[in-house]
């Protein structure tokens, strides 16, 4: 039996949905999604795709069109010199070409370093591939960013991976080309691999985004990792993919994909190409409306006053990841009681009982993550409002 599964972890974000199922008019800020609609590129690629009956079977590595669109945007956007398309796999989504990575990586007991507080099928699917995951803390202090000691201290004989992901889910912190200089000097002096998850790549607010494959002698050890479904809105669609460089590595990851998909949905990729060939000028647009809504979300979270939570802005990605006040505690707890188990979770299920709003316990992310809620704030205006209307009335603030 395949028992080493028993100790993959569901994400907590799976008890949050059942908790939501049973909550009516909910605010769904507890979901990583945006409110945008993709592009009508995108639409029309697809509509087009299955008037023309591409329904059949297709390469398992991906529509050679859409490679070569993709490696021509891994060239020109971010620096990666990417030499043919060969060396890109298209991917049911980047949780996907994740996975595909950690199982063409990973031998049992080889270690990764992930951050903490991180994406929770990060650590996961280092655990499914029979790896582990070292959490490696972000601070706060410094943007949530590492203390490069501290991360040192964190690799030994067993280390094989330093799995990054900047923008990064839940901080929105943003890694700078300083950090990833030194990250890729530490990469090269270990001789370790680095899974480099740009998901967020478009959703930056303030500073640049830097691919760490486009470092000089990076791309050899680098394996950039992407997806459609934030720059496009296209999360349901389920398309990413992943340049690999090294072929071994690249023959074990198709077999991978092969045997986990055969091929990508061919209506799906057909609609990547829609994205790719038409106007990007959604990207601006939604990471304007993104910032817009940042704003919104903060100035409300600052009317609670009381520091019920605080938290500065993030400098990428689109949640708010918020520290709640250590004193707080669930009103409806007894007086003189004393308060048991993680705060962060008593905070969510306060605010989806009482308030009707979705989030997600910050400790889900990891150690580090206890004493934090993150809220998605993709969300339109108007639920956004809704919910801080709500959480004004639960916190006795007049509205």
């Amino acid at each position: 039996m395949a028992s080493y599964l028993d100790h993959v972890p569901f994400s907590g974000i799976i008890r949050i949905r059942d908790l939501m199922f049973t909550v009516e008019d909910p605010f769904r800020l507890d979901q990583g999604d945006v409110s945008f609609d993709a592009p009508d590129s995108v639409k029309s690629a697809m509509a087009r795709a299955i008037a023309e009956n591409k329904t059949h079977y297709l390469q398992t590595t991906g529509v050679p069109r859409l490679r070569e669109l993709i490696a021509a945007k891994l060239r020109n956007t971010n620096r990666i010199p990417i030499d043919d398309p060969e060396e890109l796999l298209v991917t049911n989504g980047g949780i996907h070409g994740l996975y595909m990575l950690c199982v063409a990586l990973l031998e049992p007991g080889d270690e990764v370093i992930v951050p903490d507080p991180q994406w929770p099928p990060a650590a996961g699917n280092v655990l499914a591939a029979r790896g582990v995951p070292i959490g490696c803390r972000l601070h706060e202090s410094s943007g949530w960013r590492y203390d490069f000691d501290e991360l040192e201290s964190k690799i030994t004989r067993k280390t094989r991976v330093i799995y990054l992901n900047s923008p990064n889910n839940p901080t929105g912190g943003v890694l700078l080309r300083e950090d990833l200089d030194h990250l890729a000097a530490i990469a090269r002096e270990r001789n370790l691999w680095v899974i480099s998850d740009e998901a967020y790549e478009d959703v930056v607010f303030d500073g640049e985004h830097v691919s760490i494959a486009s470092l000089p002698g990076m791309y050899e050890r680098t394996f950039p990792l992407y997806t459609f479904s934030k720059s496009y809105a296209m999360t349901g669609l389920r398309l990413g993919y992943v340049a690999i460089k090294n072929p071994p590595i690249r023959d074990r990851a198709k077999k991978v994909l092969f045997y986990t998909a055969s091929n990508i949905a061919s209506v799906v990729q057909f609609g990547g190409i829609g994205a790719l060939e038409g106007s990007q000028d959604c990207i601006d647009v939604f990471r304007g409306e993104l910032r817009a809504r940042r704003d919104l979300f903060y100035r409300g979270v600052s009317e609670l006053g009381s520091d019920i939570f605080s938290g500065k802005p993030p400098a990428g990605a689109f949640y708010a990841f918020l520290r709640i006040d250590p004193a707080w505690n669930d009103p409806s707890t007894a007086s003189g009681q004393a308060a048991s188990g993680s705060q962060s979770w008593r905070m969510v299920e306060y605010l989806i009982k009482n308030g009707r709003i979705g989030c997600v316990p910050g400790v889900d992310f990891g150690a580090n993550g206890e004493g934090y809620v993150r809220f998605c704030f993709a969300r339109d205006r108007k639920e956004l409002t809704g919910a801080l209307q709500s959480m004004k009335q639960l916190f006795g603030v007049h509205v």
